[in-house]
């Protein structure tokens, strides 16, 4: 398939999970895919076909500047992936670890659509998804911050979406609900079994399975798509 071929793709959070199998599928169907993360391993960026891997911190307003400037012919596609979670209720959570958290999940966003904006604009349009969560809507005991940052992230995404409409820019988020990816794989079982039982599906969905939907967004067959927030829960936030 060649649904991307001739453009441009940004991901963050690609070392791993969703984000890794975002930047695999794009790659695949013909797009030159710039993955980023900050688990990758310092030094020069590895490239793998159409696929570089780069060293990023997406809280860092610095690297995002740094990485546009590397892009002088544009991007089309920029896919928000990056994520971490605390599992702290709210009267455990230190500042430190609230603020890291929003930093990540929120301002990481921000970021990355106020750097490569400017170029989707001078490139005629683009696509962006951004990756919220079930929880942006949908609350459980703890983890306040992750909760917080997602809820904005849905609102974020809004708000881009009606400001670039008129670039031919098109924002959406989507919202995964328990997906068996490494870093859920390592929640307490106990935690897993219960949102895998409020899931009416009986089970939880795969980093592919998500991947697949933020392509189908990112691409043109999604365009008059824009400010949606798509859910990928098998039923989870039915309840």
């Amino acid at each position: 398939m060649s649904r991307f071929a001739d453009k441009v793709a940004v991901v963050t959070g690609a070392a791993s999970g969703m984000g890794r199998e975002v930047a695999e599928m794009l790659e695949s169907e013909g797009a030159t895919v710039i993955a980023l993360d900050i688990n990758f391993q310092d030094g020069e960026p590895e490239k793998k076909g159409r696929l570089s891997q780069r060293t990023h911190d997406v809280t860092s307003p610095e690297q995002w500047d740094s990485l546009a400037a590397t892009l002088p012919s544009g991007v089309d596609i920029l896919v928000n992936a990056a994520g971490i979670m605390d599992y702290s209720t709210l009267h455990e959570t230190e500042l430190s670890t609230w603020r890291q958290t929003m930093a990540v999940d929120l301002d990481g966003v921000m970021l990355g659509m106020r750097a490569l904006i400017p170029l989707m604009r001078a490139r005629g349009g683009g696509s962006i998804v951004n990756f919220s969560s079930a929880l942006a809507a949908v609350v459980l005991e703890g983890s306040p911050a992750y909760h917080a940052a997602k809820a904005g992230v849905t609102h974020l995404t809004r708000n881009a979406a009606i400001t670039y409409a008129k670039d031919n820019i098109r924002v959406n988020a989507v919202h995964p609900g328990p997906i068996a990816t490494p870093l859920v794989m390592r929640q307490p079982a106990e935690f897993n079994q219960a949102a895998v039982d409020r899931t009416p599906l009986g089970r939880m969905g795969t980093p592919a399975e998500v991947a697949k939907c933020v392509l189908f967004m990112a691409s043109d067959d999604a365009s008059f798509m824009t400010g949606s927030a798509v859910v990928v829960d098998g039923g989870f936030s039915i309840h």
